[in-house]
């Protein structure tokens, strides 16, 4: 009984189950004296504050077993969330100090500091809204009997809640990939237009562009065509110039007549000449 008592006065003890295992302790159960003791032992291993008040039986706490306790079942309260997301870290100065037993809300703060210092708790004071924001608690209770399978249960649970999420998260993926194929499909559909139209343009568009070499042939053909001609004129009044020349005759396209006017004198003369020579015979 006075191991007990040292134990659950121990400022820095918060874990009993070892203690409670011990064949010594758990002859305490069940006598009238010191029957007490083990389940005062039990409280402080698992229970609450509230628990301690409601057995009968208990032996008086001294002021360093009330504050372990309180400390310790701050981190039962703080540990038991509700399923209100909202509120699921948010804890009132009302209902701690209701379930605490403590007399002002600056009993409550100077309780929450000292498990904040023990690193017993994560967590703020908020005076403005009468609330204590706990974010992470010491897991440094112990396990009451029975609760394993309430564990196996509540890891049952997540791990279904887990399976859920990554078969929610797989169909995402799978839509995604799917819409990624058929946008791709879309995409090389939409390239293979794109290039056939291309093709189409560039044939229709030599097409057009040979058509256009072949008239711009023909201007070519024609221009040439008219360039002999006048190429060829050029040479005939050459000739013409130069038969001119040899026949007596003027040069140049204003002369051709006075050239075959010469040609004609010179034909007369020579056949004028060939007719007296035919008379004087």
């Amino acid at each position: 009984a006075d191991l007990v008592t040292q134990a659950t006065s121990a400022p820095n003890t918060y874990v009993f189950a070892e203690l409670l295992q011990q064949p010594n302790v758990q002859a305490l159960a069940g006598q009238e004296q010191y029957g007490g003791f083990h389940e005062l032992l039990k409280v402080f291993a698992w229970g609450t504050w509230e628990s301690y008040k409601a057995t009968d039986g208990l032996p008086p706490l001294s002021p360093a077993q009330q504050t372990k306790l309180r400390l310790l079942s701050l981190l039962t309260i703080a540990a038991a969330k509700p399923s209100t997301s909202a509120i699921e870290t948010n804890l009132s100065y009302t209902s701690l100090c209701s379930r605490l037993d403590l007399d002002s809300p600056i009993d409550l703060e100077h309780l929450v500091t000292q498990a904040i210092y023990n690193d017993l708790i994560s967590a703020s004071l908020n005076p403005a809204s009468q609330t204590v924001v706990i974010t992470s608690v010491a897991p440094l209770r112990d396990l009451a009997p029975g609760s394993v399978a309430d564990m196996i249960a509540e890891l049952s649970a997540w791990s279904g809640r887990c399976d859920s999420v990554l078969a929610d998260l797989e169909a995402e993926i799978a839509k995604v990939k799917s819409e990624a194929k058929r946008r791709h499909a879309r995409e090389t559909k939409a390239e293979k237009q794109v290039k056939a139209v291309m093709e189409v343009g560039e044939k229709g568009g030599s097409g057009a562009l040979g058509g256009g070499n072949m008239l711009g042939g023909g201007r070519m053909t024609r221009g040439n065509s008219k360039k002999a001609e006048e190429d060829d004129g050029d040479y005939g009044d050459a000739m013409d110039v130069d038969g001119g020349n040899a026949l007596g005759g003027g040069g140049g396209k204003k002369r051709n007549g006075g050239g075959g006017g010469g040609v004609g004198s010179m034909m007369s003369s020579m056949f004028g000449k060939s007719g007296g020579r035919s008379g004087r015979s």
